[in-house]
């Protein structure tokens, strides 16, 4: 059958088609025309379409805390830490590098001049924060993430870990980084066990949650409040390069720590002791 013998009917409906595309053709040429014409006629952006969007806009001020996109190769998501038997003691150093860490806060009585003191030599340590502190006081863990200070994970009430089960474990240490999460927007990768008590859970627990174990090699001892003296003679007498040293800025009257970092820091870099922060890359 020729095209002069097709039914009006159907040659009606092909017509229609063939004229419906090339209007979208010509919608389509339209509209390129209307970008290139620019500033000299400027074209209003098109309705969204009805529906919900795949990627929705972003609020502006969310642009200052993601990095750009789009320059070098794409970054891996970072890898679950290895289920260890036993927590990290000292840090591989290079030189003589040493980490300070404070536990059991934020504390507004104390934790602000640790912050003070360590800002005024411009020094990095590890806070290692517990939830319910944390909780109260989350300017003080945004204070410490701003300054370059790591926020790590000391569960949320101090407890034995050894003495609870699996799930309130878990419960501790996840409500925990859910609260250092919300101050400073990431989640700890570092993790340290009240009263130095590790398990096999507590291990698997932890790399569940992203978070490596660290514990310390150099005990100040500052919670028995022994005196300002014998905590700096304690730090001083212990440093050596990778050292991690264990002080408190919360729990008790840590009055006596406060007043050990003013002296035995400036000692320290005296020393040529760079003081620094944990890094994963290294273990």
């Amino acid at each position: 059958m020729t095209k002069d013998q097709l039914p009006p009917r159907l040659l009606t409906r092909r017509r229609l088609l063939l004229a419906g595309a090339a209007a979208v053709s010509a919608a389509g040429t339209a509209g390129v025309l209307a970008a290139v014409a620019g500033d000299d006629d400027p074209v209003r952006a098109a309705a969204p379409a009805a529906g919900p969007q795949a990627h929705p806009a972003r609020k502006s001020n969310s642009y200052r805390l993601q990095p750009l996109t789009g320059y070098g190769a794409p970054q891996a998501a970072p890898l679950r830490p290895l289920v260890r038997s036993a927590p990290l003691l000292r840090m591989p150093a290079r030189g003589r590098t040493m980490l300070l860490t404070f536990d059991d806060g934020p504390d507004p009585r104390y934790t602000p001049y640790i912050l003070d003191t360590l800002r005024a030599y411009d020094v990095r340590a590890t806070f290692f924060v517990c939830g319910e502190m944390a909780d109260y006081n989350k300017d003080l863990v945004a204070r410490m993430a701003d300054e370059g200070h790591v926020v790590g994970n000391h569960t949320w009430s101090h407890p034995l870990l050894t003495r609870l089960g699996r799930r309130r474990m878990r419960a501790e240490m996840e409500r925990t980084s859910d609260v250092v999460e919300e101050a400073c927007g990431e989640r700890p990768a570092w993790f340290r066990a009240p009263y130095g008590a590790w398990n096999r859970t507590a291990f698997q627990l932890g790399a569940d949650l992203g978070m490596e174990p660290l514990a310390w090699t150099v005990d100040t001892l500052d919670w028995t409040e022994p005196g300002t003296r014998r905590i700096v003679h304690r730090v001083r007498d212990g440093a050596a390069p990778g050292v991690v040293v264990l002080s408190h800025d919360a729990g008790g009257d840590r009055s006596q720590s406060v007043a050990a970092l003013r002296a035995y820091l400036p000692a320290l870099l005296d020393s040529g002791y760079h003081l620094t922060v944990p890094d994963r890359r290294l273990v």
